[in-house]
C-alpha cells in the first residue's frame, strides 16, 4: 500500500513525486510509455520554477533564450531583449521530464514505466489501480495523465471547464546560428501563433490556435513558415496534439484524489505555456496530499481553492487578453506588440516576474485605442 500513486510522469507528476517522496511518503509513479519518451512541446520553461526545487536544472537546459523576434506575415519584425534576471530555458521534453522523475527516484519514489493503467476502483479508504501488469493500491491518487488521459473521467469529473486548443509541432535538426532568440509569428495563423524555439542541435517549430475558429491547414502554414528559415519540416516527423487550456475555476479534487497538469486544464490561454502551471499544480497537490496523510480532512479541498486563487485569478486575466488579442491580432500587433515595452513585458510574464493582472488593464485599453475608441 503506497501513500500515493501518481498516474503520469510529465512535469506535474514528476514534481508531485519529488515533493511527496522528499517528505518521506511512499510514492509510485505509473507511466504508460517507456522513459525517456518524446513529448511534442515548444519546450520553453520559465526559470521561475527553480524556486520550487532544491536541485540544479542546468543539466537539462538545452539553451537559454534572452531575446524575442516577432513577425507579422513574415515581415514587419520586432526584436527585443528580455530584461529579466534569468533568460527563458529551452528544453527537450523527453530529457526534462525524465530528469524530474529521476530526482523523485533519488528521494525514494518508485517508477514503473511502460505500465498502462486500465482502470481504478475505490475500496472504502484507498484506491486500487489496475494496470496491464496487475493491480497496485494507494491511499491517495494523483491524476497526471494529460489532456487525453482517462483518469479524470474515471474519477467522475464529467465535464471539465476547459478550452481545447490544437497544435502541430516538428523537431528539426539543424545548425542553429542564433541560440538565444525565440521567433514568434502572428499573422500567418488565425487565433494563435507560430513559434520557432532554438535548441542546442535544432529547432522546435510549431503552430497553435488558442481561441476557437475555422479549420486551418496547419501543415501548409507551418511548411511555409519553416521555409522562411530555410528549413524543410517535411523531412521531420510532425506531431498534432490537443492542449487543455484553463477556462475558469473548477473543483480539482474528489475522494482521496486530485487532478494536476493538463488533466486539471491549467494551460495559459494567452501563451499556451503549460510546463510552469503543471509544475505548480504538482507542487500544490503534493503539499495537500502530505497534509491529508497527516490527518487534515480538508486538505484536498484546499488544493482546489489554492489552484483557483493562485493560478485561476491570473488565468482569468489571461483569458480576457487572449480573447481580444487573437481575434483582432492585426490591431494587436500594431498597437500592442509594436509598443516599445510590449516584448519586455511578455518576456517578464514568461519568466514569472510579472503577472497578467499587472498589465491586463493597460493592454486592453491600448487595444481599444487601436479601434479609435
Amino acid at each position: 500500500m503506497y501513500d500515493c500513486i501518481i498516474v503520469g510522469a510529465g512535469p506535474a507528476g514528476g514534481t508531485a513525486a519529488y515533493h511527496l517522496a522528499k517528505q518521506g511518503r511512499s510514492v509510485l509513479v505509473l507511466e504508460k510509455e517507456s522513459l525517456p519518451r518524446y513529448k511534442p512541446c515548444g519546450g520553453g520553461v520559465s526559470p521561475a520554477i527553480a524556486q520550487w526545487f532544491d536541485f540544479d536544472f542546468s543539466p537539462v537546459i538545452s539553451v537559454k533564450a534572452d531575446s524575442f523576434r516577432f513577425t507579422w506575415k513574415l515581415g514587419d519584425p520586432i526584436e527585443a531583449k528580455i530584461p529579466t534576471k534569468e533568460p527563458v530555458w529551452m528544453v527537450r521534453r523527453d530529457i526534462f521530464d525524465h530528469f524530474l522523475v529521476q530526482q523523485g527516484q533519488k528521494q525514494g519514489a518508485e517508477l514503473r514505466d511502460n505500465t498502462e493503467v486500465t482502470g481504478i476502483e475505490f475500496q472504502s479508504d484507498y484506491w486500487q489501480v489496475n494496470t496491464a501488469n496487475g493491480p497496485v493500491t494507494g491511499r491517495y491518487l494523483i491524476a497526471a495523465d494529460g489532456v487525453k488521459g482517462p483518469m479524470a473521467k474515471w474519477l467522475g469529473f464529467k465535464e471539465r471547464k476547459r478550452s481545447l486548443a490544437g497544435a502541430l509541432e516538428s523537431e528539426v535538426t539543424a545548425t542553429v546560428k542564433d541560440k538565444s532568440t525565440m521567433h514568434i509569428e502572428l499573422g500567418l495563423v488565425k487565433n494563435g501563433y507560430i513559434w520557432n524555439f532554438p535548441k542546442a542541435d535544432g529547432y522546435s517549430i510549431g503552430i497553435g490556435t488558442f481561441v476557437g475558429g475555422e479549420r486551418q491547414d496547419f501543415k501548409k502554414i507551418l511548411d511555409e513558415y519553416a521555409r522562411s528559415f530555410n528549413l524543410d519540416i517535411k523531412t521531420s516527423k510532425q506531431y498534432g496534439y490537443p492542449i487543455s487550456i484553463w477556462d475558469g475555476n473548477q473543483k480539482l479534487h474528489t475522494q482521496n484524489a486530485v487532478l494536476v497538469g493538463e488533466a486539471a486544464c491549467v494551460v495559459d490561454p494567452m501563451t499556451a505555456e503549460g510546463i510552469r502551471p503543471s509544475i505548480f499544480s504538482g507542487l500544490i497537490a503534493a503539499g495537500a496530499i502530505n497534509e491529508a496523510l497527516s490527518g487534515d480532512a480538508n486538505a484536498l479541498e484546499k488544493y482546489s481553492e489554492a489552484m483557483n486563487e493562485q493560478w485561476g485569478t491570473e488565468m482569468a486575466w489571461a483569458k480576457k487578453l487572449a480573447g481580444a488579442f487573437y481575434r483582432f491580432s492585426n490591431i494587436a500587433y500594431q498597437v500592442g506588440v509594436k509598443h516599445p515595452s510590449a516584448p519586455q513585458v511578455m518576456g517578464k510574464i514568461m519568466c514569472g516576474e510579472l503577472g497578467y493582472g499587472d498589465i491586463a488593464g493597460r493592454a486592453l485599453k491600448r487595444l481599444i485605442s487601436g479601434f479609435g475608441g
